[in-house]
C-alpha cells in the first residue's frame, strides 16, 4: 500500500508541510541548494506559469525537452501539482524521432532550454496540430519563444493567489516515457502516481533510507533512471544532488564534495570511474547499477575497490527496479540480479504461459503496484499482459530463494551505454539509403559501452560508400543509435526458414567489420 492517503497532493506539497527547512535539491554544477520551502516556492511559480500555458491542466500533456538540471525537477513537480501528465523527450534524438513520439502522446506544449530551443521549434513546426506553444527555462533567442519562470516568487509586485494542488489518485497518469519495443516502434509507457510512489517505497525497503542520505543524480532525467532519484528524495525528505553531466573525475569529485551516500549509474559510468582511479568515499552506502547487465569482471573490480554495488534488473514499465542484489549476493551468487523488491511478484513461465519450477528457464512475468497500467495503444497493452501480469520478454530463471538470473535481454534489443536501441529501427533507416538493399543490425560486446551497434549491409552493385551511409544515419538517428561497426556483403545470411541468421551476422561483423566509431559526424 502507498504511504500516502488518497486523494493526495504532489510530493513537494506533502514534504514542505513536514520538513520545510531540510535541504531538498543541490545543484552540483552551480554549487547552489534549496530547502523544501524554497523548492515549494519554485514549484509554485512554475505551476502558475503552466496554468496560464495549458488550457486544461488535468487533461493536457506537457513535453519536456530538457537535459538533467534542477529546472527539470521543478517542472516535474509543478506539473504534478496541477495534475498534468509529463512527457520527457530525449534531447539526443532527431526531430523526426521526437515528432513521432509527440504526435502519439498529443503533447499540448513544449518546454525547452537554451541548448534545445532550435529543436523544440522544429518539433513544434513538425506537429500536425500546430501551433504548439514553446517556452524556455532560459532566456530565449527566438521571438517565437517566451520564458517560463522556474525561480522563486519575487517579494514584490502584483499579488497572485496560490495554486490549489490537484487531488491526485493512484491511477492518475503522471508520466509517459518511451522505451524500445520489439516491433521497432518505441512503446509509450504510462506511469501513474501510484506506480511512482510504490517504486520509491519498495526501493527504500531494499536500499534503506537514512536521515543523512544524499542521492547523486547524473543520469538523464528523460529516462526513469534519472528521474527516479528526484521522486524518491522528495518522498524520503532527503536531498537529491543534481549533476548536469556525468564525467568520471567530475562525478568522483561531486560524490566526495557533496557527501553523497548513493548514486545511480549504468555499467559504462562505473567502469569509467574505476579507470579514473576513483576510490569510493566512506559515506557511500550504495551504487545502484542498472540500464544494462553488469559483467562479472566489473563486479569483481567493484568488490576489490570497495564499491557498494547493487546490480538491478528493471524496466521503464515498472518505474525502475524489479529486482536488486546486495553487494554480498554478488559475491556469493555470481550473476544474480537479486530478489524481487517488496510487493513485486515475478513468475517464470514457459511458452504456454504456465509457471516453471525453480531453476528452469522461462520468461519473466511481473505484477505488482509498480507495473504500468499499459501502453499508449490498447492493442499493445492487450498483447503484453496476461493472467499473471506483464510479460517482459526477458528470459532467465529463479533459484530456490527467488533470486533472479537474467540470461537474455528482451528480443534482440541492444543496450549501449545505458541507452536502449531497437535494431529493427536502425535497420529500417539503413535500408532508406539508396545504395543499401538490406541490412541486419546486432549488438557486439564493447569494453566501454557494454554493447556497440553493428550493421551488416547488403549493398546494391556490391559496394557502398560508408561515409554516405553514416551521413544518412546522422540525419535520421540519435548518435547512440549510429552503427559503430559496419561490414558489407552481397546478401544477408539466412536460416532455412528465410529469417536473418543473426549469429552468422555477428560472426561476420567480428571478422571483417570496419570500426567507424571515430569517423567524423557529417556537419
Amino acid at each position: 500500500m502507498s504511504p500516502l492517503e488518497w486523494p493526495a497532493r504532489d510530493l513537494v506539497s506533502h514534504r514542505v508541510a513536514s520538513t520545510s527547512g531540510r535541504t531538498a535539491v543541490i545543484d552540483a554544477g552551480a554549487d547552489k541548494s534549496w530547502t523544501f520551502r524554497e523548492l515549494d516556492r519554485r514549484v509554485e511559480t512554475a505551476a502558475r506559469e503552466l496554468q496560464e500555458l495549458l488550457e486544461v491542466p488535468r487533461e493536457d500533456r506537457l513535453g519536456l525537452l530538457l537535459d538533467t538540471r534542477p529546472a527539470f525537477a521543478t517542472l516535474f513537480f509543478a506539473a504534478m501539482r496541477l495534475g498534468t501528465t509529463v512527457v520527457p523527450l530525449n534531447v539526443r534524438e532527431t526531430t523526426a524521432e521526437l515528432a513521432g513520439k509527440a504526435e502519439r502522446t498529443g503533447i499540448d506544449a513544449i518546454v525547452c532550454e537554451h541548448e534545445t530551443e532550435a529543436a523544440a521549434l522544429e518539433l513544434a513546426d513538425a506537429l500536425e496540430d500546430a501551433p504548439t506553444p514553446v517556452r524556455s527555462v532560459d532566456e530565449p533567442t527566438s521571438g517565437r519563444v517566451r520564458t517560463l519562470a522556474v525561480g522563486e516568487e519575487p517579494t514584490h509586485g502584483e499579488f497572485r493567489p496560490a495554486v490549489e494542488p490537484a487531488k491526485l489518485e493512484p491511477d492518475d497518469v503522471q508520466l509517459i516515457l518511451f522505451t524500445s519495443g520489439t516491433s521497432g516502434e518505441p512503446k509509450g509507457v504510462r506511469l501513474t502516481v501510484g506506480n511512482l510512489v510504490a517504486s520509491a517505497t519498495a526501493s527504500a525497503f531494499r536500499l534503506g533510507v537514512d536521515r543523512e542520505d544524499r542521492w547523486l543524480c547524473c543520469l538523464p532525467m528523460y529516462h526513469m533512471g534519472g528521474l527516479a532519484p528526484v521522486v524518491r528524495s522528495a518522498l524520503y525528505g532527503t536531498p537529491v544532488v543534481i549533476q548536469r553531466e556525468f564525467g568520471p573525475r567530475r562525478t568522483a569529485r561531486a560524490l566526495e564534495r557533496f557527501e553523497a551516500t548513493g548514486v545511480s549509474l549504468v555499467p559504462t559510468m562505473c567502469t569509467r570511474l574505476l579507470e579514473a582511479g576513483w576510490e569510493p568515499p566512506e559515506r557511500l552506502r550504495f551504487v545502484l547499477l542498472g540500464g544494462a547487465p553488469a559483467s562479472s569482471e566489473l563486479l569483481e573490480r567493484c568488490r576489490e575497490a570497495g564499491v557498494p554495488v547493487h546490480p538491478t534488473y528493471g524496466m521503464t514499465e515498472t518505474a525502475s527496479q524489479i529486482a536488486t542484489a546486495t553487494p554480498a549476493e554478488t559475491e556469493t551468487h555470481e550473476g544474480t540480479a537479486g530478489q524481487p523488491l517488496l510487493f513485486t511478484d515475478v513468475t517464470v513461465v514457459d511458452e504456454s504461459g504456465e509457471p516453471v519450477p525453480r531453476g528452469e528457464i522461462g520468461e519473466f512475468v511481473v505484477s505488482g503496484p509498480t507495473v504500468t497500467p499499459g501502453y499508449l495503444e490498447a492493442e499493445r497493452t492487450e498483447a503484453a499482459f496476461g493472467e499473471r501480469g506483464l510479460h517482459t520478454g526477458d528470459v532467465g530463471y529463479a533459484d530456490a530463494d527467488g533470486r533472479l538470473w537474467v540470461l537474455n535481454r528482451r528480443s534482440d534489443r541492444i543496450v549501449t551505454g545505458g541507452e536502449n536501441v531497437d535494431p529493427g529501427a536502425v535497420a529500417d533507416v539503413l535500408r532508406g539509403h539508396p545504395a543499401v538493399a538490406d541490412a541486419a543490425v546486432v549488438g557486439l560486446e564493447d569494453p566501454e559501452w557494454g554493447e556497440r551497434v553493428a550493421a551488416l549491409l547488403a549493398a546494391e552493385a556490391g559496394s557502398v560508400d560508408l561515409e554516405s551511409v553514416l551521413g544518412h544515419c546522422d540525419d535520421h538517428l540519435a548518435g547512440f543509435k549510429r552503427p559503430k561497426t559496419i561490414a558489407v556483403a552481397e546478401s544477408l545470411p539466412r536460416t532455412h526458414s528465410g529469417t536473418v541468421d543473426r549469429e552468422v551476422v555477428r560472426t561476420r561483423l567480428l571478422e571483417s567489420g570496419t570500426d567507424v566509431s571515430t569517423w567524423s559526424r557529417r556537419e
